[in-house]
């Protein structure tokens, strides 16, 4: 498996990702079109964010996109995990563990302070398995108002 930054060229791969996430996710059907210009986006402009892929045999089968909050508190930036998918193929073979394991590392590089994500409170499998690579539940809830969806 090799894991490595996404380049503009894997921006179909990760858009199949997004739109097939949103689906077994949240039963929602994105527009191709919107998250195909979003996924570029950020492709084209790391400061925004970035994505990480995970790839067999030329062929992207993870992905994760790693976004960005300062915080003050700890004059420091938090890593904020999103848009986590695994071809379900390739699934309980370690491949998040490795994608999680090359953002750790990489944050030594860049003075990040923690790495966050939100999790689905009934996905108990990815529930345990970001457990098992050391991250807590926290006291804080996820709250939003989307403009968008």
């Amino acid at each position: 498996m090799n894991i490595r930054r996404a380049l503009l060229t894997d921006y179909e791969a990760i858009v199949f990702g997004n739109c097939a996430m949103a689906i077994e996710t949240e039963d929602k059907s994105l527009d191709k079109e919107r998250v195909t210009k979003g996924v570029k986006s950020i492709l084209e402009d790391d400061t925004k964010g970035f994505y990480i892929v995970a790839e067999d045999n030329g062929v992207v089968v993870g992905q994760l996109m790693i976004t960005y909050e300062w915080s003050d508190w700890r004059n420091g930036t938090f890593w904020w995990i999103q848009s986590v998918y695994i071809v379900k193929e390739y699934r309980r073979r370690g491949i998040y563990s490795q994608l999680y394991s090359y953002i750790k590392e990489n944050c030594k590089n860049h003075g990040v302070c923690g790495i966050r994500l939100y999790v689905d409170k009934n996905n108990d499998i990815a529930r345990t398995t970001y457990q098992k690579l050391g991250m807590e539940c926290c006291h804080y809830d996820l709250m939003e108002e989307d403009f968008t969806l």
